[in-house]
This record gives structure tokens, C-alpha cells and sequence, in this order.
């Protein structure tokens, strides 16, 4: 089994030497990596080249030229790719400890070692825990781990690329990223492999990486929620979407109730209100 680690950047050298540097301690160092960066002119090609001197892993491969976006970099990664599964991790984000890939590889072995004696598929995406740190203040300010992935679940959130190692044959099955897209490409490829396709993704309860989440601004929000909406219409029908953008919020609050143990109580005043409708009562 081999594993792709595929690292992008541009004018980012500091956290680009984060990212390295926790790639570079790993325990396991049974795995290739790629560094595309969009022709920074910051020092991070200076700092490409000090970590390849000293990596030891066993193979770096690393290109520095123009992109037209962060998923043609990305793109450019996979298509260099030779792992089995590829991880993405970009510049500024870091491993969590020096045994993330160690432990996500025996639990790659675990698994697709059953589903071989079982005849089935290798597993094609396993992912992990993601912790959210504003660096900027050093606080961590959130951690996402296990959710239920379905196509409502795509309505409002996504999977991390940066915590999940997708088997590298599924890009050759659902495509490479869409780069007409700015920044919820890697959401649009989820939502045709798993929302509407059918890859199930896997957890594993282990913290793999920590995301630099200081740089998220309104703006980018806001474009977040058009890009998205413009998907939507474009991969869902018709039909199927007005049903979501009708029940979706009702079928959040309701996972809120449940969440807080306060779903048998709407329960009741439903099977209540249904009694008095049945005798006519309102």
C-alpha cells in the first residue's frame, strides 16, 4: 500500500515549513510527496529545497511554476500521483502528531484486509478528525470527526480533504476537481462521489490533522454559499432539489432536538396535534 501526500502552495513559505516539518517527523515515512507551488517569490522554494535535502522519506518530487487556481494546483498533484491514496494537505496545515500516518496506514491494512477475504472493494475514502486552530491567536476553536454522509448531509456541510485518504482510482471514476470552480470544488467532487454516487467513506476515531482556520473571512463565505448553490442546481434535479430547499432546515432542527435528547417531546405534540385533527378538534 502507498500512500500520496500532495502539498500545495503559493507566497505561503512559513506555513509551508509547518506543513513540512510535520510531514518530515512522521514515524512512518512509507509514503511519497508532491509539492506543487504556484511560483512564489516569498522563499518558499528556498524552502522546498532545504526540506528536500534533508526529508527522509522516500521520495519528494516538487515542481514551482504558475497555476490558474488552488485546483489546478491540485490537479496537477493527483495527475503526479503514484500512491494508491492520496492525502491532501496544504500549506499551513500540519499532522497531528508524528504517528498520523503510521496509525491511518495499519488502519487502511485492517480494513481493506477484511474486505478482500469478505470479496469486497478496498475502502475508498477513510478519514479522521480535523482540528480547527486559529493561529493567529493559538486557540482551538473546533474539531470535526464522525458524520452520517448523505446527500442531505452535502446540502449543508462537506467532508475535509485534508483528514481523508481517497483511494487515487476514484478521481479516474468521478473526475479531478472542477477549476471553474474558486473554492468549493473539493465539495462538488464529495457530493457526486458519495452524496450522489456510491463511495462510503469510512471513519476512524484519530486526530490526523490540524487546519489553519484564521484565514476564513466572510467573503470567502459568501462566495462559499453562491459557488455552492450554483452546483446544486447544476448535479441535482429539479425536483429533488425544491424538496431540499424546503425541508432541509426543518431536518436540521430536528437532528438539534435529537442531539439535546428533546425529539420524544416534539413527538408527542405531533401524535397530540394528529389525534385532533383526526377528531376534527382543529
Amino acid at each position: 500500500m502507498k500512500l500520496s501526500i500532495i502539498t500545495i502552495n503559493r507566497n505561503n513559505a512559513e506555513g509551508l515549513r509547518k506543513t513540512l516539518d510535520s510531514v518530515g517527523a512522521q514515524s512512518c515515512m512509507q509514503f511519497e510527496q508532491i509539492i506543487i507551488d504556484g511560483a512564489s517569490h516569498d522563499g518558499s522554494v528556498e524552502v522546498i529545497k532545504n526540506y528536500v535535502e534533508t526529508a527522509s522519506t522516500a521520495l519528494v518530487r516538487w515542481v514551482s511554476e504558475p497555476d490558474t487556481g488552488i485546483y489546478n494546483a491540485m490537479n496537477k498533484g493527483i495527475r503526479m500521483a503514484e500512491g494508491d491514496y492520496i492525502q491532501i494537505l496544504n500549506s499551513g496545515d500540519m499532522l497531528y502528531d508524528d504517528h498520523v500516518v503510521e496509525k491511518m496506514q495499519a488502519e487502511l491494512e485492517r480494513l481493506n484486509t477484511q474486505a478482500a477475504k469478505e470479496g469486497g472493494e478496498p475502502v475508498g475514502i477513510l478519514y479522521g478528525n480535523m482540528l480547527k486552530k486559529d493561529f493567529s491567536t493559538g486557540k482551538l476553536i473546533g474539531k470535526s470527526g464522525y458524520a452520517e454522509y448523505s446527500l442531505s448531509q452535502f446540502y449543508w456541510s462537506t467532508l475535509n480533504h485534508d483528514c481523508a485518504y481517497i483511494r487515487r482510482d476514484l478521481f479516474d471514476r468521478y473526475g479531478l476537481y472542477d477549476e471553474e470552480l474558486k473554492i468549493v470544488s473539493d465539495w462538488k467532487w464529495y457530493l457526486q462521489a458519495i452524496g450522489l454516487g456510491d463511495v462510503k467513506p469510512v471513519y476512524v476515531d484519530i486526530d490526523v490533522t490540524i487546519f489553519d482556520a484564521g484565514g476564513i473571512s466572510e467573503t470567502n463565505l459568501k462566495l462559499r454559499n453562491e459557488e455552492r448553490r450554483k452546483v446544486l442546481e447544476a448535479v441535482m434535479p429539479p425536483a429533488v432539489l425544491c424538496d431540499y430547499d424546503h425541508h432541509a432546515f426543518d431536518g436540521v432542527q430536528m437532528d438539534r432536538l435529537r442531539k439535546h435528547h428533546l425529539y420524544k417531546l416534539v413527538w408527542f405534540i405531533e401524535r397530540v396535534l394528529f389525534k385532533l385533527e383526526k377528531w376534527r378538534l382543529v
